[in-house]
């Protein structure tokens, strides 16, 4: 049969280094078929806090309660009544964009198994207590781009699921909810590994290899066709459907350039940059517009290493000094190019991590500057774009923040209302490593964004 030639440079732009092979092989795949219903967004922008970002100085400031309120002080946003913390100037600007949801909980205070939730809208299967047990697993759930990858692939050969800048791993753990989990690698996410604010960020994994150029994969093409046409039992064979489906996808990346376009950062204005903020965490926001503006289903941003809002130390100097400034500044200046560029209707945005942070202030063990520790139990998730009546408050926590005091809504809601968004029921069936048929998901759609 075949001997398989490697045409592109594979290895350096999906998970764990396997490359392009993921999404050239998913043509060879029999893709199942989901429900689908009325379709209010093309792109789902996931800004992820990774490592769980505080409610209490971001979204749900408690001035009344002096023991929980912190370094910093509330101000007003755009929305009468609605207060934000001081840090979070541009988003206050923009509140009359969001759907601020207060009243987010779960029971799941790990880091690697809450993220698992959140990334995939689904609770990870229980293997053990360890970090180890909770380490991302072939049983996992898939992420979103996965599972939209399985139920309705693209028809332009662009992946379904793009993660920026990096994935999230710490030492021998890498956290679940990153890849198609037990849908198979064949659905894995394009996932990037560098820094986009370098000066010399490039993709690697797109480009011919030296000696190619686009004349000669179209010939290659046509001799690839000719010979299934002059050999039709071997174009049927499983090897051959294979190797057929990989060169089309293949080729349609390569030669339309779409993705490899934008990658490319470098071609936006220096003033477009500076906005965003120099930065990685700006600079991976003005890729994710890229990503939108190239029609990209599921774009998750990745806002830090595994566990930069983990502060559970030095917690408001760092709020202070990185981490709330820069996610600021870099999700207005997103929203305000998705206004701009007439996209903000077809793309929903959402911040949100894991989890909040302890309405407490204390030191750990050892340590002489305090922080606010892992709080699963009420939290903020802030939502913009796509058919969100902007500039309404959801739900409510008690007055240290701690429990909601109305209906909360969980990380399985928000998976729901990722697919609805994209146009799949979310009980459409997927199939496990068994093949036996299993919901997608079991959360309930946020309807309360849009009324």
């Amino acid at each position: 049969m075949f001997h398989r030639r490697e045409m592109l440079q594979i290895g350096c732009s999906s998970f764990f280094g396997v490359g392009l092979t993921g999404l050239l092989e998913r043509r060879a795949a029999q893709a199942a078929s989901g429900a689908t219903i009325e379709q209010r967004a093309k792109s789902v922008v996931l800004v992820f806090l990774t490592g769980g970002g505080s409610h209490i100085d971001m979204f749900d400031p408690k001035p009344d309660s002096p023991e929980v309120k912190g370094e910093f002080d509330p101000i007003q946003t755009r929305v009468p009544g609605l207060e934000f913390g001081e840090l979070m100037t541009g988003l206050a600007d923009r509140a009359n964009l969001l759907s601020v949801v207060r009243s987010m909980a779960h029971k799941d205070n790990r880091h690697l198994s809450g993220t698992h939730n959140t990334l995939t809208g689904s609770i990870q299967k229980f293997r053990g207590d360890s970090n180890q047990d909770k380490s991302l697993n072939r049983g996992d759930w898939p992420c979103y781009g996965s599972a939209i990858d399985y139920l309705r692939p693209t028809a332009d050969g662009l992946p379904s699921h793009v993660t920026l800048p990096h994935p999230l791993i710490e030492g021998a753990l890498v956290w679940p909810g990153q890849h198609s989990g037990f849908l198979g690698t064949r659905f894995d996410p394009f996932v990037l590994k560098d820094d986009p604010n370098k000066d010399d960020f490039k993709v690697n994994g797109l480009s011919l290899i030296d000696g190619l150029d686009t004349d000669r994969v179209k010939k290659r093409r046509a001799l690839l066709n000719q010979t299934f046409q002059n050999e039709p039992t071997l174009a049927e064979t499983s090897p051959g459907r294979r190797l057929s489906s990989q060169f089309e996808t293949a080729y349609s990346m390569l030669t339309s350039g779409r993705l490899k376009k934008a990658f490319r950062i470098s071609d936006e204005s220096d003033g477009t940059r500076e906005r965003y903020g120099r930065n990685r965490l700006g600079q991976t926001l003005l890729m994710a517009r890229r990503m939108v503006e190239a029609e990209v289903p599921v774009i998750q941003c990745n806002m830090g290493i595994v566990q930069s809002w983990d502060t559970h130390v030095q917690h408001f100097p760092r709020l202070r000094n990185d981490l709330l400034p820069q996610t600021d500044a870099g999700v207005s200046a997103l929203l305000d190019d998705l206004v701009d560029r007439g996209l903000l209707d077809q793309t929903l945005v959402i911040v949100v991590g894991e989890f909040g942070r302890t309405p407490s202030i204390s030191p750990l063990a050892g340590q002489t500057v305090p922080g606010r520790h892992h709080w699963a139990h009420g939290y903020t998730a802030v939502f913009a774009g796509a058919g969100v009546r902007g500039g309404q408050l959801i739900g409510k926590t008690d007055t240290t923040g701690s429990y909601p005091i109305t209906v909360p809504w969980t990380p399985s809601d928000i998976g729901a209302t990722v697919y609805n968004s994209l146009g799949i029921d979310p009980n459409s069936d997927i199939h496990d490593r068994l093949g036996r048929p299993v919901r997608l998901n079991q959360g309930k759609v946020m309807d309360v964004l849009y009324s």
